[in-house]
């Protein structure tokens, strides 16, 4: 059942817009010779006003590489385990359809399966938000208030009003989350197809940081409001998800009980952290790693499918559970390829993420670096930290006016 699946998102998306996509990169590369760039990637670079960013991108995938491998390597003996002579034991890659996301970029699906511990306490607690009788308007004025705890200030606007946060009955929509800016200074809204579960609570505080960076830089001039670099958008989201996320959070706002505080304990709620960033990493590089070679003319276009393969299994160590032709176009299946969405901040805003987080802890006094030990940097929990948010808040209000 999860090969069929497989195939058939790719089969019914990505294989129907190849010819679209040839026209696509023909217009595009097109867009960026006459903005004197030599391809649509080298302008798409541009943005993170480094010469050398292809360099510095592929050296921060050589730093985190190997606690990928670690990972992979543990879950692939975890697997191995639960689908027995299913694949050959000495093949390096796993296949990407048993590992609980489309385009496994997200393992957390398979934590209760995996998790090293099997009794430690459930860190998932989209059952208690049901039990307490969470609403969406709830999970977003939860949002709103850990913000304003922070000394960022109160932006209800955002999810009231035109904003869409609950799936509509009478038409069809998008339903991947965004945040709005209809840059007049006022108008800021999220569109979002909210359900009640964990996931989804985090993806909302995810949302108010982008909502958040706009309210901070709208006095900017026009052309200076935007994140300090590609990346920067989606890592302050990221930074709060994160610390919203973590059992000491959870605990306090009173969705997460029983928490022992244990090593066992502990090492559950990181491995659930790694499976959903850490598993992202490889495919968050890769994504435009592709495009480029696309948009330079590295890769002819028949050899698109097996350049994007290549690279999943090079960076990701996944295989597709069939072979793969170039009559399909498997990248297409994944929404910002047609989308013409950049994809390298997502993973610059996965290191940036973490380097926000520690920097919010310090000035929170919940970490110290002179002595990690004494509180280990996954403990910390800078909710209700005017100072934290200060230390946020200076970067945000520059929007790109300083480089």
């Amino acid at each position: 059942e999860l090969q069929y699946l497989w195939e058939e998102w790719r089969e019914k998306s990505g294989k129907l817009m190849r010819e679209d996509y040839k026209e696509y990169v023909r217009l595009i590369n097109q867009v960026a010779e006459l903005n004197n760039f030599a391809d649509a990637g080298e302008m798409w670079r541009a943005r993170y006003e480094e010469d050398n960013f292809e360099q510095i991108a592929e050296d921060l995938w050589n730093q985190v590489e190997p606690l990928y491998n670690e990972l992979h390597t543990y879950v692939k003996l975890k697997l191995e385990k639960m689908y027995p002579g299913r694949w050959d034991p000495n093949q390096e890659t796993i296949p990407a359809h048993i590992l609980g996301n489309m385009w496994a970029q997200n393992w957390a699906n398979l934590y209760e399966d995996l998790k090293p511990y099997k009794n430690a306490t459930l860190i998932d607690v989209t059952s208690k938000m049901v039990e307490r009788g969470y609403t969406i308007m709830r999970m977003f004025e939860d949002s709103d208030e850990y913000y304003q705890s922070l000394g960022l200030g109160e932006n209800r606007m955002s999810y009231t009003g035109p904003s869409i946060i609950e799936k509509p009955e009478d038409r069809i929509i998008a339903c991947h989350a965004s945040a709005w800016d209809f840059c007049d200074g006022s108008d800021f809204r999220i569109k979002m197809c909210t359900k009640i579960t964990m996931t989804d609570y985090n993806t909302v505080h995810h949302e108010m940081g982008h909502i958040n960076y706009y309210l901070h830089y709208k006095d900017q001039p026009l052309l200076m409001r935007g994140g300090a670099n590609p990346g920067f958008h989606e890592a302050v989201g990221d930074t709060i998800s994160l610390a919203v996320g973590t059992p000491q959070h959870l605990q306090l706002i009173n969705l997460l009980e029983d928490y022992a505080d244990s090593e066992e304990d502990n090492m559950n709620a990181l491995f659930s952290m790694a499976l959903e960033r850490v598993a992202f990493l490889p495919f968050g590089y890769l994504i435009d790693k592709w495009r480029w070679d696309v948009f330079r003319g590295a890769i002819d276009e028949t050899q698109w499918n097996s350049h994007w393969w290549e690279l999943r299994s090079r960076y990701q160590k996944v295989s597709p559970p069939t072979p793969r032709s170039e009559e399909y176009f498997d990248p297409g299946a994944k929404y910002h390829i047609p989308a013409d969405s950049q994809y390298m901040s997502y993973f610059t805003a996965r290191i940036l993420q973490f380097q926000f987080y520690k920097a919010m802890c310090v000035a929170a006094g919940e970490y110290d670096e002179s002595n990690p030990q004494a509180k280990p940097l996954h403990k910390c929990n800078f909710y209700r930290s005017v100072a934290a948010g200060d230390k946020l808040k200076a970067g945000l209000s520059l929007g790109t006016s300083k480089h």
